[in-house]
């Protein structure tokens, strides 16, 4: 199993402790594109592709809230990207 199907995963099963670096990673695996929409934008970031998500990044930790995960898990039900 790849490192990407790990997180992947992991990310499935709603963990604590999910961070928003390895979500950056699943998300640019997906072909998102991250988007800070410039230096006003404060911890909200949005990814980017046909439809975007737009959630807040965590601080002062990296650790995803809960919310987060479970929002970001439907996005990717409802792209065709998870089953």
């Amino acid at each position: 199993m790849s490192q990407i199907e790990k997180l992947i995963e992991k990310l499935l099963s709603n963990p604590r402790g999910f961070k928003f670096s390895e979500l950056q990673k699943v998300m640019a695996h997906f072909g998102y594109i991250e988007d800070t929409a410039g230096k006003t934008s404060g911890s909200v970031v949005s990814f980017v592709s046909r439809r975007s998500i737009t959630i807040h990044r965590p601080h002062p930790g990296d650790e995803l809230p809960s919310w987060a995960i479970k929002k970001v898990v439907t996005f990717l039900k409802e792209e065709g990207r998870l089953t």
